[in-house]
């Protein structure tokens, strides 16, 4: 006598192998998913998608990344720096998953002294601010002076950043050679420290002593950066604070008349300390507050 088979016995075991192949074949997508993931985070390169959000969080926090185009150019690696450097993160200039989620949940970073435009130079964590009348900062990571010795024309140096409040008192414009290196778009703020841009820009303190910038922001920083401009440059144990000038346009004044009267040598990454004075005043790419140039004299003015 045969055996008589079930055909709804049947049914349900087929379908009970059914729903095991389909959860064998979720749990196994899942796994893979989530090793993907893993390695993108350390290895793969962003799609042109999360590179664009990079971007877009990082210029809407006010890191300076030129065009949010989706493309790892230098000034989004400029950028990217300025963050972990701000951020306290490994500086490796390298955009990866991990770091997209970083700049997923970064907040802005705020100028040590708000209420009026002016420049901060963090030298603990080597960014520069360029602060406006409302607080909001544009950031660019720069490289300021080692702290080490070094010689010039027989003489030792120490290659240092003055701490301290400044004002911006001469500019050049383009490139200017010297002994010690170039500067592009050079901003004097003291003696013979400038703002410049430059060809290395290091995630460490690098130069002679002035504040070194990345080339594409160093042109349109200039532009901005008018005669008379206020310049915090500052550590963790030193701060001084200018709002005394900003207040004051006559203290302002006398502060910048005080600067180009005590600029008695040229910029420490540029010049000789033999230069003359009258040297100087002939380069026609050098404007100074207040001195004669080309045979004009330069109005000492001071933006509000």
């Amino acid at each position: 006598m045969g055996i008589k088979c079930n055909p709804r016995s049947e049914g349900r075991m087929s379908i009970r192998k059914l729903k095991m192949k389909l959860l064998l074949t979720i749990c196994l997508l899942i796994s893979t998913s989530s090793v993907l993931s893993a390695q993108r985070g350390t290895h793969a390169s962003l799609t042109r998608a999360e590179t664009i959000e990079a971007e877009r969080l990082l210029s809407d926090m006010g890191y300076w990344t030129g065009v949010v185009d989706g493309l790892i150019d230098p000034a989004t690696r400029s950028a990217l720096v300025a963050f972990q450097k701000w951020q306290g993160r490994p500086i490796t200039g390298q955009l990866t998953l991990d770091e997209l989620d970083a700049i997923r949940t970064g907040a802005a970073p705020k100028a040590r002294e708000p209420g009026y435009a002016h420049v901060e130079v963090d030298l603990d964590r080597q960014v520069l601010l360029l602060v406006n009348d409302e607080g909001s900062v544009r950031v660019v990571p720069v490289s300021t002076g080692t702290g080490e010795p070094f010689i010039d024309e027989g003489q030792t140096s120490i290659a240092y950043t003055p701490r301290g409040r400044f004002l911006v008192y001469a500019k050049d414009a383009g490139w200017q050679s010297g002994p010690l290196g170039s500067t592009y778009y050079a901003n004097f703020i003291s003696g013979g420290v400038a703002i410049h841009g430059s060809r290395s820009v290091p995630f460490q303190p690098a130069s002679h002593g002035c504040i070194r910038i990345p080339m594409f922001a160093a042109r349109e920083m200039s532009k901005l950066l008018r005669l008379g401009t206020i310049v915090l440059v500052y550590d963790k144990v030193s701060f001084v604070s200018a709002k005394s000038w900003a207040e004051n346009p006559r203290l302002r004044q006398a502060a910048l008349l005080s600067a180009l009267t005590n600029d008695t040598e040229p910029a420490n990454e540029i010049k000789t300390k033999s230069v003359s004075l009258a040297i100087k005043k002939a380069r026609s790419k050098t404007i100074r507050a207040g001195l004669r140039v080309n045979n004009r004299r330069q109005a000492m003015i001071i933006p509000a």
